[in-house]
């Protein structure tokens, strides 16, 4: 599993992951595993595996790290 620092998350149930490149990873709330989307927070740590989505690279089975 890869690890990044979650970015921004937001009130629509979607949220952002620093990986340390150029471009964030997208994740959807239906994607996180464990406590629940209510239970991140921005400047957190997180893993999770890297997929596809309709608009590109997304985050999936994101978890608290």
């Amino acid at each position: 599993m890869a690890e990044g620092t979650i970015k921004r998350l937001t009130d629509k149930g979607f949220g952002f992951i620093d990986v340390g490149s150029s471009k964030d990873l997208f994740f959807h709330s239906s994607s996180v595993q464990g406590g629940g989307f209510d239970q991140l927070r921005e400047g957190q740590r997180v893993t999770f595996t890297e997929g596809s989505g309709p608009k590109g690279p997304c985050a999936e089975n994101v978890q608290e790290a």
